[in-house]
């Protein structure tokens, strides 16, 4: 294969279909990847496992591959995801039996899994990043432990004849980067080659950042058609270098400065971008506008992976409770502010325990607290959220908000309230060998 071409389907879990369905229709591309599992949402997916044997993937799987795979059939298009999330064998067979809905025979699915690592983390003592104590200490408020796996066990199932592998946590590039591992028949220490696409997997991981999407500013970055944005397509030769554009037509724009933009997304040190597979060298890339729509990316190298693999571990963290209400007209501002202050004191007369409180006027001092433009404002919504040790406390927060459609100043409207459990998130090292990655080819 001289060119190899790969749509990226999505850039997080609740991400637009559409885009996916214009790649695998109009894109000529061989494989389409969905990124899917930000760091949260796989502490979350456990919870759901926990609960039901059978769930634990992504909620969109079932309707992004009813969406995708009469046209990936048809055109030959294999399916790359991490929307397995906590249960990659369970979003295997779902998988299976979306495809018999739609009538399509022969359909191969791996899973792959062996991130999960509760036990093998607070077995082996492994302290947390953040605060060097061990994750052991959790105790039961641990919810999940899951390393970031590489290219490799991708690569097997490819390998092996899959046409969709599904897996749990694998760092975003190398979802990408295992169908060129694939393709060219890269070696696994082939370091300048896999750090060359682990970028090229960098800038295709949030799908439509890199054709303007969290790029626009009206008037100052102007993006058209955002309402219909084109995901992108990476052309990747097999020396690792390799051009980013998307299907003619559909909206968004590549150019050099959306490029360079999602280039140094995320990015903590671009001499060492730090993957399971390799630690990839952005510097000495080159960024060439070379037509419409089409940017070339070359050069950049790498060297030698880690010797450890990150895992994230979710804790819970406590309860958090929220209550919000507007406040709109003259002197709208000072009703909100008077809002404010009674309930701050109400938490004060009733001896609420919260660990952490803030009280915001969105539009007003919720993000840049004393920077507001001079000038009323017409309306103004308050916003008081904490975090409690206990869920009965968490709910007092909302309360007290919604009882200042009674008890607090004239004509508050649109009170809401909730509450819930906090699911938080911490990271830790471990050795490679306390991680064992495991294809599975999954039947119904």
């Amino acid at each position: 294969m001289t060119t190899l071409r790969i749509g990226s389907g999505a850039g997080y879990s609740g991400d637009r279909i559409e885009p996916a369905v214009e790649l695998a229709e109009k894109g000529g591309i061989s494989y389409l990847v969905f990124e899917c599992l930000a760091e949260r949402t796989i502490a979350i997916a456990q919870e759901a496992r926990l609960a039901d044997p059978e769930a634990g993937f992504d909620p969109l799987l079932e309707d992004r591959m009813r969406a995708v795979l009469p046209a990936c059939r048809k055109n030959g298009i294999r399916i790359i995801s991490n929307m397995g999330a906590a249960n990659p064998e369970a979003a295997a067979r779902a998988t299976l039996r979306v495809a018999a809905e739609l009538g399509i025979a022969g359909l191969r699915v791996a899973a792959v899994s062996g991130d999960e690592i509760r036990e093998a983390l607070v077995a082996g003592g492994h302290p947390l990043i953040e605060t060097g104590r061990p994750a052991a200490e959790l105790g039961d408020r641990l919810v999940s432990a899951n390393a970031y796996l590489g290219a490799g066990p991708i690569v097997e199932a490819l390998a092996a004849g899959a046409d969709v592998v599904l897996t749990g946590r694998v760092a975003d590039p190398s979802l990408f980067l295992a169908p060129m591992i694939r393709e060219f028949g890269w070696a696994m220490d082939d370091w300048e080659r896999l750090g060359r696409g682990t970028i090229l997997g960098h800038l295709l991981e949030c799908a439509g950042q890199v054709t303007g999407g969290y790029f626009a500013d009206p008037g100052i970055k102007d993006v058209p058609g955002l309402a219909r944005l084109g995901f992108p397509i990476a052309e990747i030769g097999p020396d690792g270098n390799g051009t980013i554009t998307k299907v003619a037509g559909s909206g968004g724009m590549v150019t050099t400065a959306t490029v360079k933009e999602q280039l140094l997304y995320e990015v903590h040190d671009p001499v060492a971008y730090l993957t399971p597979d390799v630690t990839a060298d952005f510097t000495g890339l080159r960024v060439t506008q070379e037509g419409p729509d089409r940017v070339r990316i070359e050069g950049g190298s790498g060297r030698a992976a880690p010797a450890t693999l990150k895992a994230s571990v979710g804790y819970v963290a406590g309860w958090r409770g929220e209550g919000q209400i507007s406040y709109a007209g003259p002197n709208a501002r000072a009703r909100a502010e008077l809002a404010r202050e009674i309930v701050r004191e109400r938490f004060a007369l009733t001896g609420l325990a919260a660990e952490e409180l803030r009280f915001d006027l969105m539009g007003v001092d919720s993000i840049l607290a004393g920077m507001s433009p001079p000038g009323e404002p017409a309306e103004v919504r308050l916003r008081v959220a904490g975090r409690c040790a206990s869920a009965a406390a968490a709910r007092r927060i909302g309360n007290e908000v919604e009882a200042l459609y009674t008890n607090g100043p004239a004509s508050g409207g649109g009170a809401v309230k909730s509450s819930g459990r906090i699911v938080a998130m911490r990271s830790a090292l471990v050795p490679r060998d306390a991680v064992r990655p495991r294809m599975t080819m999954v039947t119904l």
